[in-house]
């Protein structure tokens, strides 16, 4: 019997390892506007690169293929160079060897048809569409489109004021942001090509609590236009809407059916991971403009939208998505089954339950299940388990929020489906009755799950939270005539809504359920679009310019994270749990930010104007 050899990697395969984790970042990093058919090829050649040469669909297919979509790129290819580009990759899917072959085509294929307008824009226009071109990353990921280099740079000077005006330029709500954001401006930092992406909601944060919002002077108004608008929902949406429609010198009412102004910030989200007062610094900046008149407990309904829509100038509707959605299953209304979403509205009224001794179950895998398992945690729940029809990596939840709930003793118990709910003899809840699953094929961007050949199980539950989705109150909308598909209500681009002209809709009731910061961004572009509508283009002025930009530092360095309480201090309490930068962290953090405003695209023709 021959002996074996200790075969090491090479070190060029070393070395290559080491320059696919760059390529990686690079792919992380990608710009938003960059013209999609370029990067179909770049990732053509990198399947070209890695064809091992034993099939020829793959060996000698692909560099056609990619000689073929170069043309189209290089805007030089026509109709039937199209149709080649098709046939060629059609043959190697359906031939080739191995995967780095056929998927390699079934990308081209994909591509085609999903990019199908930009390759009609090269073949017979010889150009990209007029959107295709790069952005500023940040601000193009932010669905305000905050300019956040400006910023940045005003907390690295320690003008923490002007940070917060430069913010409040698109954007009324910086410590909401700043606290809760999901950040996606982060998520195609160009920093990351370096080390990683700068935090820059730790970085909001910092200039936050240096100075609360409210004590900072919000821009005056402009000179008073007579017009009156409506905006029904006091949450983000509609007091961003209302916050500019009032800088423009409009006056706004506001019609709120609850007794406080936040919507889902305050009536969705737990006083530990937004402490309410402050909220309140950002309302009360809000409604520090003047020309803002609030009617709380004010519910609107069919007749009041028509007497609204004829008494004001026009009407935004952002009412969000603020009721819960239930599951079909058996014995869903027992007593102590009630929605995430009930019970977190209770909270934002001060009314806090008491679990002491008792076992939750949370129904879903999304941030509300989070925010409920966690609340049920500090509100003395002896035992507490996420129940979720999938894999934990196929949460919608935050990692971070995944990670806390975990921290704090929080149970994960996945891929099983609810499917029964058992109660007592006197009908309340006992146990959660789950069919175990397995996880499926790719549906929608995910795996889905599919019922396992197991037993069902018992998860034993005095309580039973259900936070699978939120749904919109549409009906007395729709009596009046607004247009909703599934609850949603139709709106063209400009947010005006179906078959009207004077009201707008946006936020949540529009879009489904998203994040705040979405919300706050349709409220300022309906803001934009309900001035124009009653003949104006005002323009605003924040009262603050971005720093000269300083020259980058490109050494590598660590990302600073927002730490929280240890777990066993911050479950026992609804005080916040995160720990923000300090002084020296912060400095650190803004100086490297590589000001792509400056020193990358963003000094092309345009700039921010797009945004305004």
């Amino acid at each position: 019997m021959s002996k074996l050899k200790v075969v090491p990697m090479s070190n060029a395969d070393s070395r290559i390892a080491d320059d696919l984790l760059a390529f990686s970042r690079r792919i992380e990093a990608a710009p938003p506007g960059i013209c999609p058919l370029a990067v179909q090829l770049s990732m053509l050649q990198a399947s070209e690169a890695q064809t091992c040469g034993k099939c020829v669909p793959c060996s000698e297919g692909i560099p056609i293929l990619t000689g073929l979509l170069q043309k189209v790129v290089s805007c030089q290819a026509g109709k039937e160079d199209l149709a080649q580009m098709r046939v060629l990759a059609e043959m190697i899917r359906d031939t080739a060897d191995c995967a780095i072959g056929y998927e390699a085509a079934q990308l081209i294929l994909d591509g085609m048809k999903t990019y199908a307008r930009e390759y009609e824009s090269h073949i017979d226009r010889q150009s990209c569409q007029e959107e295709v071109g790069q952005k500023v990353p940040c601000e193009t990921m932010c669905p305000a489109h905050v300019n956040v280099p400006a910023y940045v740079a005003l907390v690295g000077e320690g003008d923490y004021a002007g940070a917060i005006n430069m913010i409040r330029r698109d954007n009324p709500f910086p410590t909401a942001c700043a606290l809760i954001c999901e950040h996606p401006c982060e998520e195609r930092c160009r920093r990351t090509l370096i080390d990683a992406p700068i935090n820059i909601r730790g970085i909001k944060m910092y200039a936050v609590d240096q100075i609360p919002a409210d004590q900072v002077k919000t821009p005056e108004r402009l000179p008073d236009t007579g017009r009156k608008i409506a905006v029904v929902g006091g949450g983000p949406s509609g007091l961003t809407c209302a916050y500019f429609l009032a800088l423009m010198g409009h006056k706004v009412v506001v019609f709120e059916d609850k007794k406080e102004l936040g919507g889902m910030l305050r009536y969705g989200i737990p006083a530990y991971r937004f402490p309410r007062e402050r909220l309140d610094e950002d309302i009360r900046a809000i409604l520090g403009v003047g020309n803002i008149e609030v009617r709380y407990e004010t519910a609107v309904d069919a007749a009041m939208m028509m007497q609204l829509s004829e008494d004001y100038d026009a009407v935004y509707v952002a009412i969000g998505a603020q009721t819960g959605k239930t599951l079909r299953i058996e014995n869903v209304q027992a007593a102590g089954v009630s929605s995430a979403v009930d019970l977190l509205r209770e909270i934002g009224d001060g009314k806090y339950p008491d679990y002491t001794g008792k076992k939750v179950a949370v129904i879903g895998g999304g941030n509300v299940a989070m925010d409920c398992a966690r609340t049920s945690v500090r509100a003395g729940a002896d035992e507490v388990a996420i129940v979720y029809r999938r894999r934990q990596e196929d949460m919608t939840a935050l990692a971070s929020e995944v990670e806390s709930a975990i921290a704090e003793g929080v149970e994960m118990i996945t891929l099983q489906a609810p499917d029964s709910i058992e109660v007592d003899e006197n009908g309340h809840c006992t146990a959660v009755i789950t069919q175990p699953q397995m996880i499926g094929p790719v549906k929608g961007g995910r795996p889905a799950p599919v019922n396992a050949d197991k037993p069902k199980q018992r998860i034993e539950a005095d309580v039973i939270l259900i936070a699978i989705g939120q749904d919109i109150v549409s009906k007395p909308f729709e009596e009046f005539g607004m247009q909703a598909d599934r609850g949603c209500f139709k709106a063209d681009e400009y947010l005006t809504a179906e078959g009207f002209d004077n009201i707008f809709v946006g936020g949540d009731c529009q879009t489904g359920p998203k994040t705040v910061i979405r919300a706050v961004g349709a409220g300022r572009v309906a803001a934009r679009n309900i001035d124009e509508y009653l003949g104006y283009h005002h323009k605003l002025n924040c009262g603050v310019e971005a720093p000269d930009a300083k020259a980058n530092d490109r050494t590598p360095k660590g990302r600073v994270n927002i730490t929280e309480r240890p777990a066993r201090e911050r479950k026992h309490d609804f005080l916040g749990t995160e720990i923000g930068m300090s002084h020296e962290e912060v400095i650190q953090e803004c100086g490297r930010c590589l000001r792509c405003d400056h020193y990358g695209c963003g000094l092309l023709e345009g700039g921010r104007e797009q945004y305004d």
